[in-house]
């Protein structure tokens, strides 16, 4: 399977992407010589981060019959000063609700499962990062 985006700047640090049909822009801060009309590239990676693991995690949920009824999942990066600038720890927080009652052993296994098995985002960001995460109920 290839995945394909096009990509076409759209002057200053300004790029549109479309990506199977959905427009994107990516963008910077004025500090960099952009306009902020879209999120970082960077940023961008890291929300792709949660939104692969997070689909991993309502799919197993619901296939463990787990009453799910709020998600959420948070990241913190740390970036090198150097360049090329990279993220070296990665911080992954699984939020869940404990008015759920959740089976808290079938979540850790959910969590797990996405972690080393199925999300293809982490398994890239984790050859070139300190990817961990925790699992939180508030």
């Amino acid at each position: 399977m290839k995945h394909e985006i096009s990509t076409k700047w759209n002057g200053g640090m300004s790029f549109e992407n479309n990506i199977d049909g959905h427009q994107l822009i990516v963008d910077t801060t004025s500090e960099f010589g952009g306009e902020n009309l879209g999120p970082s590239p960077k940023k961008l990676l890291l929300a792709g981060l949660t939104g692969c693991t997070g689909m991993d995690i309502v799919s197993i949920l619901q296939k463990m019959r787990q009453p799910l009824s709020s998600f959420e999942l948070q990241v913190e990066a740390d970036l090198t000063n150097e360049h090329p600038k990279v993220y070296t720890d990665i911080l992954l927080k699984y939020k869940f609700k404990i008015s759920d009652n959740l089976d808290e052993d079938k979540v850790e296994k959910a969590v797990k499962m996405s972690q080393d098995t199925y999300c293809g985002v982490a398994a890239m960001l984790r050859k070139g990062s300190n990817l961990v995460f925790e699992i939180v109920y508030e």
